[in-house]
């Protein structure tokens, strides 16, 4: 199962760069712009970690810290374009676990993540972004797709349904657990969804899609990307 995030971030391009990186490391991240909009999504769906952004519209980041250090543990990462020291040492004071000035890599913010799960026991492996076999060059950090020395240009849910396969890559997911994870809960059933999308992914990425060397179907179960010779 994957740990839910919430990133509490009011500027759209940070928040959707946050959350479709997160997701390709595979989490499953929650978004908000606001303290009041922080404070029902803990209420009626807690996360496992909170990336928080100080400048809100309706208030600042502090009182969102001193609110969940009331209630949680989950740890709470600030991540703010505020250089202060004062300021640095009042939000850790508060129940802040950790302290990133903007700008900072992706990577930096998940070595952080990683860190305060793992000062609560949970131990985080780094998650699988990068995949080469043979002709196919997959890099889900870089969002690129090659095969046969051409760039691909896929659809935002034929990549996620690539990304959920490359962090399982050599095993078999479910058709279940991809539809879970790729279109939601709601959507398990719907295996139709499913065919169409891998019969989308397989033209643009197999040299034969009818003969596929990649995105292999394990009948009956689920589909696997393949590794090794």
């Amino acid at each position: 199962m994957s740990l839910r995030l919430l990133v509490v971030e009011d500027d759209r391009e940070i928040r959707t760069l946050m959350q479709s990186t997160l997701s390709v490391e595979g989490f499953e991240v929650q978004t908000a712009v606001s303290l009041s909009e922080a404070r029902a999504l803990l209420l009626h769906s807690p996360p496992d970690v909170v990336v928080l952004d100080l400048g809100l519209p309706d208030g600042d980041g502090l009182e969102l810290v001193q609110t969940i250090r009331r209630q949680h543990t989950l740890p709470i990462l600030i991540v703010s374009a505020r250089h202060q020291e004062e300021q640095k040492i009042r939000l850790l004071d508060a129940g802040a676990d950790d302290y990133l000035t903007k700008p900072f890599s992706v990577g930096e913010l998940l070595a952080r993540i990683r860190v305060a799960m793992r000062h609560r026991g949970t131990a985080l492996a780094a998650a699988v972004t990068e995949h080469h076999r043979d002709d196919l060059h997959i890099d889900l950090t870089q969002r690129s797709v090659h095969s046969r020395g051409e760039t691909l240009h896929l659809t935002p849910t034929e990549f996620s349904l690539l990304a959920r396969l490359v962090r399982s890559a050599g095993r078999v997911v479910t058709h279940r657990q991809l539809l879970h994870d790729v279109w939601g809960p709601e959507f398990t059933e719907h295996t139709h969804y499913l065919r169409l999308y891998m019969g989308q992914l397989r033209a643009k990425i197999e040299a034969d899609p009818a003969e596929p060397r990649h995105l292999l179907t394990e009948t009956g179960v689920g589909y696997r990307l393949a590794t090794g010779s």
